[in-house]
């Protein structure tokens, strides 16, 4: 298991635009200082955000990305099943995803949900729900669910489909323009666990902050903290220590913030790496979330 000295969390858009308010990026060495906001103030593209992961982002560092990393395959054995042009594995999915939006700007990924076959499978907005939204197998009323979403149910969380892409709670559109940032991190930065973990170096994992949350206190319903005092109870139930500031803070700042400290915390929790659901196809094809167990 490597040995990281710093720990990262960024909570990710997939909102149209080159900048968005919903990106926060925050960090925090190993030991006992707080976590601190990257860039406080500064409004992110995802193209800086690729930059700082490999260029900028101390080395040896355990970062999360609030995001999906993959679709699901397992409930179908593929991620569109009937669609010859299915992708075998999450970095085909990657590829795929970045290839067909090569001409989106900021990393957007509307022209593969607008694509004629990809918008078959999944809920875009104007009630248009493509026919294979619902494909045979899947679990839920609300779509199709990777094998870690199911465990992360089984936790109290509330995941949604990435196959959605409708409402404030989706994460579908997150996943899709991440999968084109994972693309170029292609031998680069390791993305855990479709690739193995290395023994030194930095490594990406997906996060999901309300795992984080739960850990610092906060009811699952009830994960988004939006002052500094809610902030700052869910860190000390963390053992971290506070962060300066009063009154009310953004909660995308807040996930972020108290999601590095988390991931400080459980990082060399042995079991977390090796969760009961992940085999070693589930971690080539639908990934898994740090931490969902």
């Amino acid at each position: 298991m490597s040995c990281f000295t710093h720990f990262a969390a960024i909570d990710w858009s997939g909102a149209a635009g080159e900048r968005h308010k919903g990106i926060a990026v925050a960090i925090c060495a190993a030991g006992r200082d707080a976590p601190q906001i990257v860039r406080p103030g500064h409004r992110w593209s995802r193209d800086e955000v690729l930059h700082w992961l490999l260029h900028e982002m101390p080395s040896g560092t355990l970062v999360g990305l609030d995001l999906g990393i993959s679709l699901p395959f397992a409930d179908c054995g593929a991620f569109f099943p009937g669609w010859a042009d299915s992708p075998a594995d999450a970095k085909a999915l990657w590829a795929m995803v970045d290839e067909m939006c090569r001409e989106d700007p900021h990393l957007a990924a509307s022209s593969f949900v607008d694509h004629l076959e990809a918008s078959r499978y999944f809920r875009r907005h104007g009630g248009r729900e493509g026919a294979q939204f619902h494909a045979a197998g899947a679990a839920h009323r609300r779509g199709r669910f990777r094998v870690t979403e199911l465990a992360q149910a089984a936790m109290g969380c509330k995941p949604y489909s990435n196959f959605n892409l409708v409402g404030a709670a989706q994460v579908g559109k997150s996943s899709l323009t991440g999968m084109r940032v994972l693309h170029r991190l292609a031998g680069k930065l390791p993305v855990w666990p479709v690739d193995p973990l290395p023994a030194e170096g930095s490594v990406v994992v997906e996060i999901y902050t309300a795992i984080a949350a739960m850990a610092g206190g906060r009811a699952p319903g009830r994960s988004k903290m939006n002052s500094y005092a809610e902030l700052n109870d869910a860190l000390a139930a963390l053992g971290s220590p506070p962060v300066s500031g009063t009154g009310p803070i953004d909660d995308h700042s807040a996930d972020a913030l108290l999601t590095a400290a988390w991931l400080r915390k459980v990082a060399q929790r042995a079991e977390l790496w090796h969760p009961a659901g992940l085999t070693s196809e589930i971690a080539q094809t639908e990934g898994w979330t740090f931490g969902a167990s």
